[in-house]
C-alpha cells in the first residue's frame, strides 16, 4: 500500500507541521470515498466534523472554506480515500480550557478496496468507547480488541454493553452492524459511532420501502439474525459470531447494495 499524501490546510504538510501532529493524540476525524469530485454523505461527513470540533474544541469552522481545501487538494484525483483530521497544534493537556485554533490534515491515498463479500466472523468483547458519538483519533482500544480476535481465530471484534444484562449490541472496531430477520433491518440502539454508510442504508433503505427499526438488539438476538458490517468501503456479510453461525440471506447483499448505490454523490 502507498504511502498517503498529507496536507495542512490545501498546502503539503512541512517539518514543524509533523512535529507538532506528532506530539498531539487529541483530535476528531472522518473518512470518506471521493470519485472524481464528489462524495456520498457529503452533509453527514460535515455534520460528524462539526461535532468534533464543537466537543473537543469549543469551536465551529466554515465549511465552505474546508470545501476550497479538498477540491484543492483532489484537483485532477480520480478515485481517492480520504481522511480529514480535525487537530490543534496549540492545544496543550496542562491547561486544556485554553483557547485554540483548529486545523485540518487532510490525507489522500488510493482508493481503498470495496469490502470483501467472504462472510466475517466476529468475537465480542465488553467495550464501549468513550466519547462514542465522536470518531476521534483515541484508536489504540479498537485495534487491542481487533488483535485479540485474530489470536482467536476470528476476523474482527463486536463490542457489546456489560453494563446491560442482556449484552446489547454496540458496534465493531472501525464499523456498525446491522441485522436482518428476512422482512426488516434491525439497527443496535447503543453508545455507538454513528457511521455515514449507516446513514446512507438508513436513506436508501427507506426509499425502497424496506422496514427498518432501531432499538436493542441483544447478543442472543444477534445471534438469531443475518447480519453485516458497514463503514466507508462498503457492506460486508458476518457469517459467524462467538462461533455461533448465522442464517445466510442470499438477497440482502444486494438490497444494501442497490440501497446505497441510490444515494446521490455530491460534488464537493
Amino acid at each position: 500500500m502507498s504511502a498517503p499524501t498529507l496536507y495542512c490546510g490545501a498546502r503539503p504538510v512541512d517539518e514543524a507541521d509533523l512535529r507538532a501532529l506528532a506530539a498531539l493524540s487529541y483530535g476528531h476525524f472522518t473518512a470518506m470515498r471521493v470519485r472524481d469530485g464528489a462524495v456520498q454523505g457529503l452533509g453527514l461527513h460535515l455534520a460528524r466534523l462539526r461535532e468534533g470540533h464543537a466537543t473537543l474544541f469549543d469551536a465551529d469552522f466554515d465549511a465552505d472554506a474546508l470545501r476550497d481545501m479538498l477540491r484543492t487538494v483532489l484537483a485532477g484525483q480520480g478515485e481517492a480515500s480520504v481522511r480529514i483530521t480535525g487537530f490543534a497544534r496549540d492545544f496543550n493537556y496542562r491547561d486544556p480550557l485554553k483557547i485554540v485554533t483548529p486545523e485540518w490534515l487532510i490525507s489522500v491515498a488510493a482508493a481503498a478496496p470495496i469490502a470483501q463479500a467472504s462472510p466475517l466472523t466476529l468475537k465480542c468483547f465488553a467495550f464501549v468507547r468513550p466519547l462514542p458519538q465522536i470518531k476521534h483519533v483515541a484508536m489504540a482500544p479498537l485495534f487491542h480488541y481487533r488483535r485479540q480476535a485474530r489470536k482467536a481465530g476470528c476476523d474482527d471484534a463486536l463490542f457489546v454493553d456489560a453494563l446491560q444484562p442482556s449484552g446489547r449490541v454496540v458496534e465493531g472496531t472501525v464499523w456498525n452492524i446491522g441485522f436482518w430477520d428476512g422482512a426488516c433491518v434491525h439497527w443496535p440502539e447503543a453508545p455507538a459511532l454513528r457511521g455515514t454508510c449507516e446513514g446512507l442504508l438508513q436513506r436508501g433503505l427507506a426509499a425502497l420501502g424496506v422496514s427498518q427499526n432501531t432499538g436493542e438488539v441483544t447478543l442472543a438476538q444477534a445471534k438469531c439474525w443475518s447480519a453485516f458490517t458497514a463503514n466507508a468501503n462498503g457492506c460486508t456479510p458476518v457469517g459467524a459470531i462467538d462461533g455461533v453461525s448465522l442464517p445466510a440471506a442470499p438477497g440482502l447483499q444486494g438490497l444494501l447494495d442497490q440501497a446505497l448505490a441510490s444515494q446521490p454523490w455530491e460534488r464537493i
